[in-house]
């Protein structure tokens, strides 16, 4: 197993649409934990979800996260990011063109202006999380 670089840490996380795995923590205690699709806006991960989600609920108690991005082919690697989200503010038209970037990294083009106004709509919220700490490995069945 070997440490990635900062630098390699963020090409793995920008090099091919994997799904984040985000851990957040309800009003209770319980923790909870989803997927969710992610584009990388300088050092910040950008997602959305709908404002009755779990998530969006936890994350209103308790900005607190953590996102783990794996790959789950030999031999092996995965970026853990430990941060704090923020809910943005943005109009609707930038409230799209975030759904559309996403969608575009998942989808491709073909599919990312249709998934992009499906879920650029009113309701979804668009998250930041800004780290604070990453823990990124690769080679780990070497």
């Amino acid at each position: 197993m070997k440490i990635m670089t900062p630098e390699e840490a963020r090409q793995f996380l920008i090099e091919k649409p994997r799904t984040g795995k985000i851990a957040s923590v309800r009003k209770d205690g319980r923790p909870h934990i989803t997927p969710i699709w992610f584009v990388l806006d300088g050092d910040h991960l950008v997602f959305t979800t709908w404002y009755e989600s779990v998530k969006a609920h936890a994350l209103r108690h308790d900005p607190r996260v953590t996102i783990c991005v794996d790959d789950d082919e030999p031999p092996y690697a995965y970026v853990i990011v430990e941060g704090t989200a923020e809910f943005l503010n943005p109009t609707p038209e930038e409230r799209i063109e975030w759904a559309t970037r996403i969608a575009r990294r998942y989808l491709g083009d073909a599919l990312a202006e249709t998934f992009g106004k499906r879920n650029g709509v009113e309701g979804e919220l668009v998250l930041r999380v800004t780290p604070t700490k990453i823990v990124a490995h690769r080679n780990i069945a070497d």
